[in-house]
């Protein structure tokens, strides 16, 4: 993430097929708790034709048709929480 003007990486939680790009989700599945993995997502996968972000602006900006690639690594799974009602 620091390539794309973050901070710094940072954890973060996600649920695979929940407002992430499909390469995204197909690839996290397969990976294992504990794995490092580059993930490369081709751009059907990614954004397509649609850019995202703004070209010129401050954060990021994604061209439309880019391939992805993305320096992953699984932490852990968070165990489903119920609560008695």
């Amino acid at each position: 993430r620091v390539s794309d003007g973050a901070a710094a990486d940072k954890p973060f939680a996600f649920q695979p097929g929940v407002g992430l790009i499909t390469g995204w989700s197909e690839g996290v599945l397969k990976m294992k708790e504990g794995e490092r993995s580059w993930l490369g997502v081709p751009s059907e996968k990614g954004y397509g034709a649609q850019s995202m972000g703004s070209p010129g602006g401050s954060g990021f900006y994604i061209p439309a048709n880019s391939d992805l690639l993305f320096d992953i690594e699984i932490l852990g799974k968070e165990e489903d929480v119920r609560q008695d009602l």
